[in-house]
């Protein structure tokens, strides 16, 4: 996980996974440079196919910039390695050239003759932000694992930390009020609090049904609470995978979940 910078607009200070918007270059997304292409338009079907792989580019480039994971095959279909100094020292910079525009991701996968694996990301969720101001996010969540030989690190200026934190702990600490967690970020390591490995959790991603969730916003006595989809305060829409917790309250400005009702 890492954590956002306190200036950050959009939940600044939270920790998060890594992850951002989907830009202009992430639509030249082709088989000219990456695997996986017919995979991912498979997982996003309902999206045209330009954007299907996009949403896949822009996880991957994200990552990389937030994390310096790079989910890449070298010439022999082998996944990148960044475990010489060299090699890492390089990589720093083209982060740090990519998310100053003075590079693309795809420049830095064709100069090093890797190929971007699209198929190496499963599709986990889909959130929607609810309209509560001029901005909002329609975001997918991806799983990878993070291939041999890569350390992930923050990028200093997104994120000011990372950490690798069991789904369990990461709750535990924010239920101790240690680190600040958004509800769809709770939400999704509830659901993968139950796998005990990267392998279990992406078989179950590869045979779930994902569902658009968009949680609703409203004001009740003072409080300030964000129903998510299978809450019975929510009859408008359901969740096949009734999350573990389905209403959070805002209050010491972070948002924390309501014990469930009986």
């Amino acid at each position: 996980m890492v954590r956002r910078h306190e200036g950050t607009a959009f939940m600044g200070g939270a920790h998060v996974f890594p992850g951002g918007r989907v830009d202009p270059a992430d639509h030249d997304g082709s088989d000219m440079w990456c695997d996986g292409v017919s995979f991912a338009t498979n997982q996003l079907q309902t999206l045209d196919p330009v954007e299907a792989i996009a949403y896949h580019v822009a996880a991957a480039r994200e990552l990389f910039e937030e994390s310096g994971v790079l989910i890449a095959r070298d010439s022999r279909g082998e996944t990148m390695s960044l475990t010489d100094a060299a090699t890492q020292a390089r990589f720093t910079r083209y982060r740090s050239e990519i998310h100053d525009g003075r590079d693309t991701l795809r420049g830095v996968i064709e100069r090093e003759g890797l190929r971007l694996a699209l198929d190496a990301l499963a599709l986990f969720a889909h959130w929607v932000t609810p309209p509560i101001d001029t901005r909002q996010f329609d975001t997918r969540f991806f799983l990878a694992t993070v291939p041999p030989g890569q350390t992930p690190v923050h990028d200093q200026t997104e994120t000011t930390h990372s950490t690798w934190l069991t789904p369990s702990a990461a709750i535990d600490q924010a239920i101790r009020g240690c680190i600040v967690l958004p509800p769809p970020t709770w939400t999704t390591l509830r659901e993968l609090e139950r796998f005990r490995s990267a392998e279990s959790a992406h078989a179950w991603a590869r045979t779930r049904q994902i569902i658009r969730r968009q949680p609703k916003l409203v004001e009740t006595d003072g409080r300030r609470m964000l129903l998510l989809p299978g809450d019975e305060r929510y009859p408008e829409a359901t969740d096949p995978e009734r999350p573990a917790e389905t209403c959070f309250v805002f209050a010491d400005k972070r948002w924390r979940p309501e014990p469930r009702r009986t």
